[in-house]
């Protein structure tokens, strides 16, 4: 194996270790050295791809936006034509990846709730992302507001946050209690009380 492969490696291998303690325990009760000895790796190997604990935290958020982020907006735009086949595209999707990248998912919105009140690129990050996936929603609820699909008495800013909070905590609840919940029936039922709130009557 080629040194280049090697680096890559153990940087993806790094990565990985540091998502699953950063969701499992936390981001402030994670060490360096706990990352390290996950990934079976040293502490010099840490520092050697990563300047601090915070950047491996960009990092996965950034890996976050490419492998969450971007596929929700571009299934957004390839479904449809209906607002509602596009919000209902949008849940089924976050439903895929929820088993598919469902650390990716759990580490944006843990970091949410922990980096509140906080400054720097992790926080900016994480707004950014939020922004990007709050304003596609926010066109879709406008969209079918405007086409009379969806009830207009609830201006769609607020719709959206109350779609995304139904998503984050549907999301931290499938996680709290997986061994009791059926992923495919939470998932049916956040579609079928997401669309009864919001189809126009």
């Amino acid at each position: 194996m080629k040194q280049q492969e090697r680096r890559e490696q153990s940087y993806e291998a790094l990565l990985n270790a540091a998502q699953k303690l950063f969701v499992s325990q936390g981001f402030r009760q994670t060490t360096v050295d706990q990352i390290a000895t996950s990934a079976k790796l040293t502490k010099g190997a840490v520092y050697f791809h990563f300047r601090s604990k915070p950047d491996i935290l960009l990092k996965l958020l950034e890996r976050t936006e490419r492998v969450v982020v971007d596929p929700m907006i571009e299934v957004i735009h390839s479904s449809g034509p209906t607002a509602k086949e596009k919000l209902v595209a949008v849940i089924h999707n976050q439903a895929l990846l929820g088993e598919t990248q469902r650390f990716e998912i759990l580490l944006l919105i843990l970091t949410s709730l922990g980096s509140r009140h906080r400054s720097g690129s992790v926080q900016k990050k994480v707004d950014e992302i939020y922004d990007r996936m709050y304003g596609e929603i926010e066109k879709i609820i406008a969209f079918g507001q405007r086409n009379k699909e969806f009830r207009k008495d609830i201006p769609a800013h607020e719709a959206t946050a109350i779609f995304m909070a139904s998503h984050d905590g549907t999301f931290l609840e499938w996680h709290r209690r997986k061994s009791k919940l059926n992923g495919q029936q939470l998932v049916r039922a956040l579609r079928e009380i997401t669309l009864s709130g919001i189809l126009a009557r």
